[in-house]
């Protein structure tokens, strides 16, 4: 098996090893009906052919206690083995999960569409088969040994010989084994391929009508399914070669006894009765067991083996220890020459981009709907890869920072806030596990969401999926509760304040600003520019770099989306302006209603020019 998928098999296991010392226990207990029978047997029928009714039927009255006692062990074992299987199950989607999530992150290649069925058949197919492992396969190895035990004590030829023709069959099945598990994974690549081109097959149908290759795409899919069809098949011939194993050591041994049979009564090896154990413990036992054991390890334990490579292959890469990547010794953010577009040739959508955020700055990101603010968010956090240049967060490059430091310090809030089914506590600390109840309290006060929780009934109240009984607004605040909890120095809000109105905006602008590190926002309202300590305004192939009042006074642009949005909004009563409030004009020309102009920096001019006292309002 591949060295990651076995380690977090055998790491999760040995967690439970208290667990697994139970199910050895409640194991042997199980299977004392095997290893009794056929001794019970032999002393039963020795006793009625003597004549002595009374000790027979004590015999047989244990046997059926000795079934009492086992049905109780299996009733006992499988609340055991379901505390094995299931934490086996979850950790597996996990590492699957985050395998997927980091190459879509980190790799330019379309979606591993495969990884649908990864996720819904392989890491079935472990769970499965683990437990088929420890309820089925475990049953046949204890069941076998207590046949053999039993056998052993009953009639030793007999047992030896038996012993060895299922060493035999034990041997020719290793032998087998390679193929087999070779041919299993060829089949499991065969689907994954027939799931990949299906999934590209559909996701571009239009694009396939549109150049009429609607043909071309299902010949394409065609060879993937008789690819299949035909490795199945193969694997399919070879394991029926189990059933010659069975033969060998399961079925042989009856032959041979049977065979033997008179010579060994003859000679007195053995009596009439024990002659009858051994043949139970040799049909009722090894037999069956060993004709399990053969078919369950050559399908589910091959799946098993198979599947639990092929999902290692795809987990991500784990983590080295501490100090193997960059950890940053600061969280100032300097951006030098950054270019990117969405395709070869493509325009791009940022080009030869370069300003710094000092640390503990707090910055505003303007501009038109489209220019591509969000694009550089995402530039920014290393979600997205530049094109030319680089990102450096306290002097090292993004590509060089550890990744789990990276994103343990830097969070981006997107402007669709995602809430998970569980309840409002386990949203809130899911970045700050040890949160303490105070620290929950001030996040919730800091970014005003303390009403929610009330409403609700606290935070131990629960959300559906999606948050269904929020609204975005509130969808959003819990987002960003979420992030003002954890440890991130550098926070991006991506108009992750768009569903809540201006006065609650600016209380959370407010505290984040407070908290300790670098704040970006993503504005979504220009009042997000009036808070901020710099201004980077987007303007098509160019970008400018200043105050509110800097920009308001050289950017015609900015001029624009100032005005506009002082023309709507009363920012101080959060609602839209009156006809009585203040304008901008596009030169950045501040005017009153009377129309007395006002300069950038808020003082007065008189219609003849003079300059009067500032405007106490602006």
């Amino acid at each position: 098996m591949n060295g990651t998928g076995r380690t977090l098999l055998l790491n999760v296991v040995r967690e439970r090893r208290s667990t697994l010392a139970w199910i050895v226990l409640w194991s042997v207990v199980e299977t004392a009906p095997v290893g009794v029978s056929g001794l019970l047997i032999a002393t039963a029928i020795d006793h009625f052919l003597s004549h002595d009714v009374p000790r027979a039927t004590v015999a047989l009255a244990a046997l059926l206690v000795a079934a009492l006692v086992g049905a109780v062990a299996t009733r006992r074992l499988f609340p055991l083995m379901a505390a094995v299987i299931e934490p086996v199950r979850d950790a597996f989607v996990t590492a699957l999960v985050e395998g997927v999530l980091t190459d879509a992150v980190r790799s330019a290649r379309p979606p591993d569409l495969a990884s649908v069925a990864r996720l819904t058949q392989q890491v079935q197919t472990v769970r499965e088969v683990l437990h088929a492992g420890l309820r089925i396969v475990r049953q046949i190895v204890f069941a076998s040994v207590a046949a053999l035990v039993g056998l052993s004590l009953l009639a030793p030829l007999v047992a030896l010989i038996s012993g060895g023709l299922v060493l035999a069959a034990l041997a020719l099945f290793a032998w087998l084994l390679p193929g087999l598990t070779a041919r299993h994974k060829a089949v499991l690549l065969a689907e994954e391929e027939v799931a990949q081109r299906a999934g590209t097959a559909f996701s571009g149908v239009r694009d396939a009508i549109a150049c009429a290759g609607e043909q071309r795409v299902i010949a394409d899919v065609d060879r993937a399914v008789d690819e299949q069809r035909r490795r199945a098949r193969a694997l399919g011939r070879a394991t029926s070669a189990r059933a010659l194993v069975v033969f060998v050591g399961g079925q042989l041994p009856v032959l041979v006894l049977l065979a033997a049979a008179p010579s060994l009564l003859r000679h007195g090896y053995v009596s009439l009765g024990e002659l009858a154990g051994a043949v139970a413990y040799l049909t009722v036992g090894l037999e069956p067991a060993l004709r399990r054991l053969f078919e369950v390890m050559a399908t589910w334990g091959l799946e098993m083996a198979v599947s639990v490579t092929r999902l290692g292959e795809t987990f991500a890469e784990p983590g080295g220890s501490p100090g193997t990547g960059l950890v940053p010794g600061a969280y100032d953010l300097r951006i030098e020459g950054l270019t990117f577009a969405y395709g070869p040739h493509a325009t791009p959508v940022v080009q030869d981009l370069g300003f710094t955020v000092p640390e503990g700055s707090h910055l505003a990101i303007v501009g038109p709907s489209g220019i591509g603010k969000s694009t550089l968010a995402g530039l920014l956090t290393g979600l997205l890869t530049a094109r030319h240049g680089r990102v450096l967060l306290g002097g090292a490059d993004l590509g060089g920072i550890d990744p789990r430091e990276l994103r343990r310090h830097m969070a981006l809030i997107p402007q669709e806030a995602y809430v998970f089914a569980g309840t409002l506590r386990e949203n809130l600390v899911y970045l700050a596990p040890r949160a303490t109840e105070a620290e929950i309290a001030r996040a919730l006060a800091a970014v005003g969401l303390r009403a929610v929780t009330d409403r609700l009934g606290g935070i131990d109240a629960r959300v559906g999926a999606g948050g269904a009984q929020l609204s975005q607004g509130e969808r959003q605040l819990v987002s960003l509760a979420r992030v003002y909890l954890s440890p991130a120095r550098l926070v991006i809000l991506d108009e992750a304040t768009s569903e809540l109105d201006p006065e609650a905006e600016a209380r959370a602008e407010a505290a984040f600003a407070r908290r300790a590190g670098t704040l970006i926002v993503i504005a979504h309202r220009i009042s997000s520019a009036h808070r901020a300590d710099q201004v980077l305004l987007l303007d098509g192939d160019t970008a400018h770099l200043g105050t509110h009042d800097q920009l308001a006074a050289a950017s015609p642009l900015y001029a624009d989306l100032v005005c506009h949005w002082d023309h709507e909004w009363d920012h101080e009563r959060g609602r839209p302006l009156t006809p009585s409030g203040t304008r901008i004009t596009p030169s950045g020309t501040r005017l009153t209603p009377s129309g007395t102009r006002l300069t950038p920096s808020g003082t007065r001019l008189t219609p003849s020019g003079n300059r009067g006292d500032k405007d106490a309002d602006t």
